[in-house]
């Protein structure tokens, strides 16, 4: 992948990396909102805003160039901003929890949904240097818990030990965040397990962080479409995991249902939102069925210009050795039968 086509696809979260312009979050903190106590007013005055960001946005993105100091871009906030907008909405929605596809509906300030997370917890924060190249170093902070329940998962000692961790307030993570922008992290990279159960924490988190930082949402994208809208106008860059090329994979091998149609759905959507790079994790057994279904599908609906990771580095963990087919690591020719395949379609933005 060449440096130019880097920065034509990434090329806004490349400026504000560079601190060249500012991020998503620090302009919908500077756009106006109305507020109110009915939800239904809330989320059609969202809806408003939202038609008009990206214009807003083209407009004011650049008040960084002319400024210098971010302290005074801070202080161009307003009483009530379209970002105090999205955090009040997603307060409402913790308490009648949508956050992801599964719509446990469970107020999550007394009990759990099917994720089991409740108060939101950090299992590890560090700048990561084992990232995509244009990511790092990148802050990547990884929360305890995850909306899957993936039989091979990777990071199954994070994902599926939600009381894991350790509760940090967001005033305490938004320091944290300052600290590491400050020593030379390019992002804040919010993952897990998944960072979904934890929308409503990050939004009050970035809401408390002085420094112009891309934002990061790295996920298996299995969010509702309310949670999607919120990240729209909030997330720089859609770093994405997209595992199955069916519904059937994705319901016995992570305990989901309706994956395509969701997980479809929310690229389109942040495709449209902000940039994007997508994982895919190849496994054994599982090209024709899923590797190939999912490059297919990326370029019949996103198109050829997408950055994609093939991933080769799987390896049985956890409850892996239960099912027969990925109960090995995929075989070189695997992993290269997928990679020319998705050249054969003329994807040329390959990691």
């Amino acid at each position: 992948m060449t440096n130019q086509t880097i920065e034509h696809v990434l090329s806004n979260y490349l400026a504000v990396m560079a601190n060249q312009q500012l991020s998503m979050c620090k302009i919908a903190s500077m756009m106006e909102a109305n507020d109110s106590e009915n939800v239904n007013h809330l989320w059609e005055e969202h809806e408003r805003l939202l038609k008009s960001f990206k214009l807003f946005y083209q407009e004011h993105s650049n008040l960084l160039r002319q400024d210098k100091v971010t302290n005074q871009i801070n202080k161009k906030r307003t009483s009530f901003s379209y970002l105090d907008l999205k955090v009040k909405i997603a307060e409402r929605m913790f308490q009648n929890c949508n956050f992801c596809e599964k719509a446990c509906g469970v107020n999550r300030k007394f009990e759990k949904g099917k994720c089991a997370v409740a108060d939101s917890r950090l299992s590890s924060e560090f700048i990561h240097v084992g990232e995509e190249p244009p990511l790092v170093p990148s802050h990547t902070i990884f929360f305890s818990g995850c909306n899957f329940n993936c039989v091979y998962c990777q990071n199954w000692d994070i994902s599926q030990r939600p009381e894991s961790g350790i509760i940090l307030s967001e005033k305490d993570l938004a320091i944290i965040i300052e600290k590491r922008r400050n020593e030379g992290s390019r992002n804040v990279n919010f993952v897990g397990g998944d960072p979904t159960p934890n929308l409503l924490y990050i939004l009050r988190t970035m809401r408390m962080v002085r420094n112009n930082i891309p934002v990061v949402w790295n996920s298996n994208m299995y969010l509702s479409i309310d949670a999607m809208r919120l990240l729209d106008g909030f997330a720089d860059l859609y770093l994405t995991d997209f595992k199955y090329g069916n519904n059937d994979c994705a319901e016995r091998l992570s305990g989901v249902p309706n994956y395509m149609e969701g997980v479809g759905r929310n690229h389109k959507m942040a495709w449209k939102a902000g940039e994007m790079i997508i994982r895919h994790l190849v496994l054994p057994n599982h090209v024709e069925c899923c590797s190939k279904p999912i490059i297919k599908w990326i370029s019949q609906n996103l198109g050829l210009e997408v950055i994609l990771n093939i991933m080769g580095q799987y390896h049985p963990v956890y409850q892996a050795h239960e099912y027969e087919e990925i109960s090995r690591l995929p075989l070189s020719s695997e992993v290269r039968e997928v990679v020319k395949y998705a050249r054969e379609l003329g994807f040329n933005n390959l990691i």
